[in-house]
């Protein structure tokens, strides 16, 4: 053999070896990802009770912060011969009244009225009127029948008993002079003045719209569940239903239920979807106590992506010297199928592509790619340039890094949604009590940028407000 063939078999030696320890390259045609069905899905609407009780204390407070000095005037006696003023003495009290025919409202009122009561013709243009001046000062007692309308707590309120402090008077000649056996019976021509009062005064103090809706603003304004997995849930309410007030133990319960939709997102804060302008208030009968949520889990395909990165970190695949490592995934939906981007550094160099159905294990919580394999031209190459990265052992060890538990934010999402159900105040005066079981894995859906998993959650929630502003 000559000096050069030599030479030049040293040399092709020197080049096999080297281009056997060169990392080798591979560049797999990328799957495209198609149009899927954009972010719109079917939520199952949730269900949630929220009774609510208020204290008459708090009715009462509220009535006599509307009620001060002057508390009605009628200043007109063309209409029906009577002008009628009367001011408050001292605070109203509010208690429960029951005489055998369910629970009422008692109101005590200490009053003074001045009532100027005309009597007289007019004939023949000549008017002929004797006007009467009274000076009244005692306690008004009155019962309400207690209703809901459109939000405000409404009465049928009806004077029960006027008790004198002091005899009622006449002003005749300058001089007052005791008529009570003429205003006892006159009575009846300002009562209903009185009763509307009432009615008035608790209908502005009982309002609640304005709590519950604020109320109702703070719950659905989106939370984080947990920071880890950046999750977060959102409530939509849609409708909410009432039944009637009822009086028990100086307490209005009042049986409210919210037809919603709940959602929990990963990744970025969500925007609030909460309109209180298209908030609608229904009457019903019953509302059950028992509340049945439906969740829908949103992850987005570049959040899942960042989760499934970290599931690579630190680990190597092959044997021997034949070892690679993952440092990016990128998942995008194809066909009904998810494919999975994996990039790789080591004895390979490139990116391969994965494809596999999406789905649940409810054991650990988890959604995981099942037929996963690779996408048929990274298998082409592979076969050609590593065989051994196309052997089903590696697949299967990779593919057990190809799943994104969403166990520890369902856990973290319950313990987070248990603290906004023990004595929780999204407003002062507000709090927010209940129970919750365990979480029920539905189904998944893919869209054309998330995975969406549909959870179910029972249990019971209570809303008392003690103190309205």
């Amino acid at each position: 053999m000559s000096k050069f063939h030599s030479i030049l078999l040293v040399f092709s030696a020197f080049l096999l070896l080297q281009s056997c320890s060169t990392n080798q390259k591979i560049s797999a045609l990328k799957p495209e990802p198609d149009d899927a069905s954009p972010l719109l899905y079917d939520n199952s609407p949730s269900f949630i009770n929220l009774p609510i009780s208020i204290k008459l204390k708090d009715i009462e407070n509220k009535t006599n912060s509307l009620l001060n000095g002057l508390i009605y005037e009628d200043n007109n006696i063309e209409d029906d011969d009577i002008e009628i003023k009367v001011w408050k003495l001292a605070p109203i009290s509010i208690e429960s009244y029951n005489n055998g025919a369910g629970e009422k409202i008692k109101t005590v009122l200490p009053l003074k009225a001045l009532v100027k009561y005309r009597i007289g013709t007019k004939t023949m243009g000549v008017e002929l009127y004797n006007t009467r001046e009274f000076n009244l000062n005692g306690i008004v007692t009155l019962i309400s029948d207690v209703g809901l309308n459109n939000w405000n707590l409404n009465t049928r309120t009806t004077l029960k008993s006027l008790d004198w402090n002091e005899s009622p008077t006449m002003i005749v000649f300058g001089k007052e002079v005791p008529v009570t056996y003429l205003v006892n019976p006159g009575i009846k021509l300002f009562k209903s003045k009185i009763e509307k009062n009432i009615d008035d005064a608790i209908a502005k103090s009982m309002d609640f719209k304005p709590n519950v809706l604020e109320a109702l603003n703070k719950i659905c304004t989106p939370f984080q569940m947990n920071e880890t997995y950046e999750s977060w849930l959102r409530i939509v309410p849609t409708e909410i239903y009432s039944t009637n007030a009822k009086l028990k133990n100086d307490v209005f319960l009042l049986q409210m239920g919210m037809k919603c939709t709940m959602e929990t997102w990963v990744g970025q804060k969500p925007e609030s979807k909460f309109d209180a302008s298209k908030i609608i208030l229904k009457p019903v009968t019953k509302i059950p106590n028992q509340i049945s949520s439906n969740i829908v889990a949103v992850s987005t395909y570049n959040d899942a992506s960042k989760i499934m990165t970290k599931n690579f970190s630190g680990q190597e695949f092959g044997t021997g010297t034949k070892k690679v490592k993952v440092k990016n995934v990128e998942l995008w939906h194809k066909n009904g199928k998810m494919v999975i981007a994996l990039d790789l550094l080591g004895s390979i160099n490139g990116t391969i592509y994965l494809t596999g159905l999406p789905k649940y294990n409810d054991d650990k919580k988890e959604i995981y790619f099942d037929q996963l394999d690779y996408v048929l031209d990274t298998k082409n190459k592979l076969m050609r340039t590593a065989n051994w990265l196309a052997q089903g052992l590696v697949l299967r060890k990779i593919q057990e890094s190809c799943r994104y538990s969403i166990k520890p934010n369902l856990e973290e999402g319950k313990q987070t949604m248990m603290g906004y159900l023990k004595n929780y105040s999204p407003m002062p005066g507000v709090f927010v009590n209940g129970t919750m079981e365990d979480i029920q894995f539905q189904k998944t859906q893919l869209t054309n940028n998330a995975i969406l998993a549909f959870i179910k959650v029972n249990g019971t929630i209570s809303v008392s407000i003690d103190g309205l502003k």
